[in-house]
């Protein structure tokens, strides 16, 4: 985990830090389709919907302490280019206001801007996504939202829970168990080899999760719940992974830099 602690050292994470399975009983007002085949197909109804708004949270706890990443911006599922907006966390003796970090989200890639550590305020970090034991599902700060969707198509058991309403739409509630090896073999060629680093980098395969679609089939909202040992201690770190997803269709203009733009010095760790 020796990169991933690189990286999320920029965001003074893991310096802050020093199964749910799933139900077989019947559920009144069920939908027709087994939910295991519904969940695999999820991620194809956000590539149909070809764009989307999202907010994510990134709750991290270990030891009794917790700390929370949040992420808003946008996403097109087409040309898998995202933009977030990261709000780090304030320092534990709360005197100093961290700048958000701009992230684009690209096959392979993560861009980074304000990732502080010595690097200059115009420039860009690039880390390479196939290295990263996580698979970019943690290090950045924030879930990519179409990396989380095709997690789901590595799901194994799931069960409807019921129907509700998430910001406004109404949803269907499903709960079950992803398994990450499954779904770095059925993904996407962008994302096959993040999430076969994630299966033998994380503690565990198997992700529970907990996942509301709406009557077209779009995740509205995505619940992870990974484990990592982050290399400085044996107890394993419980990350809660959350994306919202809405606004679908909307403009998801993404540049991602040019070369000379990128920050090709040493990366000091903070």
């Amino acid at each position: 985990m020796a990169r991933m602690r690189g990286v999320m050292a920029g965001f003074g994470v893991l310096c802050c830090l020093g199964g749910c399975g799933s139900s077989g009983a019947a559920t009144a007002g069920a939908p027709a389709g087994d939910p295991v085949r519904v969940l695999r197909e999820a991620a194809d109804a956000l590539v149909a919907a070809g764009s989307s708004k999202a907010t994510t949270s990134l709750e991290m706890a270990t030891g009794g302490t917790r700390v929370t990443i949040r992420g808003e911006g946008v996403y097109d599922y087409r040309r898998r280019l995202g933009r977030l907006k990261v709000m780090l966390p304030q320092d534990p003796a709360g005197g100093t206001v961290r700048r958000p970090i701009t992230e684009l989200l690209a096959p392979g890639a993560l861009f980074m801007k304000n990732r502080g550590a010595g690097v200059p305020a115009d420039k860009w970090v690039r880390v390479d996504t196939g290295t990263l034991s996580d698979g970019n599902l943690v290090t950045g700060g924030a879930t990519d939202p179409y990396a989380a969707a095709e997690v789901l198509r590595g799901t194994r058991s799931a069960a409807f829970v019921g129907r509700t309403e998430v910001a406004g739409a109404k949803v269907r509630h499903y709960r079950g168990t992803a398994d990450l090896r499954q779904a770095s073999r059925v993904a996407s060629g962008t994302n096959r080899e993040s999430l076969g680093a994630a299966a033998t980098g994380f503690a565990t395969a198997r992700v529970p999760f907990d996942v509301y679609l709406d009557d077209d089939g779009r995740i509205r909202k995505l619940r992870h719940r990974f484990s990592f040992v982050n290399g400085r201690q044996e107890e394993p770190v419980a990350v809660a992974s959350t994306t919202l997803l809405y606004d679908f269709g909307v403009p998801a203009d993404v540049r991602l830099p040019h070369g000379d733009d990128i920050y090709a010095g040493r990366i000091a760790e903070e």
